[in-house]
Order: structure tokens, then C-alpha cells, then sequence
């Protein structure tokens, strides 16, 4: 017969056991935001493009490491409007599309550098839209009538009413952000290439460095198409556009591996990307171009590189729509290493 007092004690391990849980430890604390550093110079909205060319000259020169203060408009460069109808985007002038701030000239760049472009702060300045453009999206063939939703935003807003049951969280950040190419004729802005531009790459967001091959003396920087916030592939041609606030460091670096297309990189993770008509190839342009990376920067052997790539890797697809080119990019965590 078991003694009195073990029953009693046993009694109380049981209820014990059976209480409520310790509570569970407190979630780390945010990281703090970076500081942003106080510009060298400001660039506002009222000087752009709307084309690639190395013909097109600087309207403001800065030394390598400067801080550049950047305003830009919304990508129809103000024809879309709080007032305007969906049934008045078939008048919208798509030559005007993009209107880019810039070119900024950097001392010292020449073809065969890289272009470090650290984005430290975009805050959104004003009104926004997105919307359907017939014969415009990934999805063209079905969606085949004009659609359009405004958005009255206030400069610094964080959040936008999509409608009375969904609010979407902003992050901004820059649609189209490039060098200019080393040709004299006067390419489209829509698709991305070589020298970076339209890319709807929504994680080059402030705490990123976007590196970009430097195609012409003084590299010649432009920035636009800012998007309040978009996901990954913008499949329906659109993200929020808006006009907005950019600060950004840029800075000469050389390119010792050659890189041709332009890579990214955050406290968090590197990246790489990949563009091409066909979606396929271009994530397999980004998959070498991560091996290619992972070989130079970690010693990897190619074998060991393309599995690890497998294991890691995290293909993303960052733009299905800028014709003729997509863009797909590989993030490979630091954290591993």
C-alpha cells in the first residue's frame, strides 16, 4: 500500500504538469532602422527622361560616395490623375511613360566598373494608381477591358485602402533604376536589360545595394517608375505608382568577376538576376549567374555551387511583363556562411 504522503505529492506533480505554461520568451526586438545619412546634393523632379541613351547628358555630376536626394513622379508623368477614368486610359500616352530623374554622372565610372547604388530611404509624396491596360499584363488575353483605382495618399503614408475589407502595408521602392547604355539610339524604358532599368524589383528597397555594370563614362544614373508597393512579378502590369522621395549613395567599384547584369545585396542575403524573353531562360541566366558567385566569393567548386543552389537557393520571379524581357532573381541567405 503506497504511503499517504507520496500519494499527496504525486497529486501535486499532476496538477503541476497540468497548469497553465510558462509563458513563452518575448520575440527579439525589431532591429533598428539604419540611420540615413544626411545628402550631398538634391535632384528634383523636374529634370527627366523618358529614354536610354548615352546621348542624353547629365544634369548633375557627383563625386563616387556622394548622397543624392531624389524626388520622381509617378510613372504615367501626370496623366493619371485622383480625377481620371478607367475609360480615359486608352488616351494615356505611353511614350511619355517613365518619366526617369537623372542622368547623374559619377566621377570616376567607366565601362567595365560597377555602379554601387545603397538605397537608404523612399517615402511616397503623394497620390497613386494601378490599374488594367488592355493588351498590357501577363494576362492579357483574358483581361481585356480597362480597369483603374486611385489611391490618396499622403506624403510619408505607410498603408493604402485597396478597398473596404483589404489595406495593403507600403514599401517603396524604385520601379526602374540604371545606368545609361552605350548606345546613341533612344531605347524604350519598358523593358529590363544590361544596364538595369525597368526591373519591378520590389527587394531593391531601402537597405539594399544594387550593383550595375557601368556601360559609358560617368555611368550616367537614372531613377524612376517608383512604386508605393507591387509583389513579385507585377503580373498585372502595374504596381501603385507614385511619386516619391529617394535617398541614395552612389558609389565606383571595381568588377572583378565581370558581371553583366545587375545583382543586389542586403544584410540578409545576396542576389542575382537573370533577364530574357523566355521566363526559362532567364531563371537559368540567374542560376549561373549565383553559381558564378557563389565559385568567386566562397570557394565552392561549380558542382558544389549549382547543389547548393538547390538546397538555398530561393528563385524569385520579380517581373513578368516588361516586354520583350522578364526578370527572374536567385536570393542566396547569408546566414549559411
Amino acid at each position: 500500500m503506497r504511503h499517504p504522503l507520496f500519494a499527496a505529492f504525486a497529486v501535486l506533480v499532476l496538477a503541476a504538469s497540468c497548469g497553465s505554461p510558462a509563458p513563452a520568451p518575448a520575440p527579439d526586438p525589431e532591429p533598428e532602422p539604419a540611420p540615413v545619412p544626411t545628402p550631398d546634393f538634391t535632384l528634383p523632379a523636374d529634370n527627366t527622361h523618358n529614354r536610354w541613351s548615352a546621348t542624353i547628358p547629365p544634369v548633375l555630376t557627383v563625386p563616387s560616395g556622394a548622397v543624392v536626394e531624389i524626388f520622381t513622379k509617378e510613372a504615367s508623368d501626370g496623366q493619371i490623375t485622383l480625377e481620371t477614368t478607367a475609360e480615359e486610359l486608352a488616351s494615356v500616352d505611353f511614350g511619355l511613360i517613365h518619366a526617369l530623374t537623372g542622368p547623374i554622372a559619377v566621377e570616376g565610372a567607366e565601362p567595365g566598373d560597377l555602379l554601387a547604388v545603397t538605397i537608404h530611404e523612399a517615402e511616397v509624396q503623394g497620390p497613386g494608381w494601378s490599374g488594367i491596360f488592355p493588351g498590357f499584363g501577363f494576362l492579357a488575353d483574358e483581361f481585356t477591358e480597362p480597369w483603374l483605382r486611385s489611391f490618396d495618399l499622403e506624403p510619408g503614408a505607410t498603408e493604402a485602402r485597396f478597398n473596404d475589407r483589404i489595406t495593403l502595408p507600403l514599401s517603396p521602392f524604385p520601379g526602374v533604376l540604371g545606368v545609361a547604355p552605350a548606345t546613341d539610339e533612344m531605347l524604350v524604358t519598358i523593358p529590363p536589360r544590361e544596364n538595369g532599368g525597368n526591373m519591378d524589383n520590389r527587394h531593391m528597397r531601402p537597405g539594399a545595394t544594387v550593383y550595375i555594370p557601368v556601360q559609358v563614362p560617368g555611368a550616367n544614373f537614372s531613377i524612376g517608375d517608383t512604386h508605393a508597393v507591387q509583389g513579385d512579378g507585377e503580373v498585372s502590369g502595374s504596381a501603385i505608382e507614385a511619386p516619391m522621395r529617394l535617398v541614395v549613395t552612389l558609389e565606383v567599384l571595381p568588377n572583378p568577376r565581370g558581371i553583366t547584369e545587375p545583382e543586389y545585396e542586403t544584410d540578409d542575403y545576396y542576389a542575382v538576376t537573370g533577364f530574357d524573353p523566355d521566363i526559362d531562360e532567364a531563371a537559368k541566366k540567374a542560376t549561373r549567374h549565383m553559381i558564378a558567385w557563389l565559385v568567386a566569393e566562397h570557394g565552392l567548386t561549380r558542382e558544389e555551387a549549382y547543389v547548393l543552389c538547390s538546397l538555398a537557393g530561393d528563385l524569385k520571379i520579380s517581373e513578368t511583363v516588361d516586354v520583350p524581357n522578364m526578370l527572374v532573381s536567385m536570393h542566396m541567405p547569408k546566414s549559411i556562411f
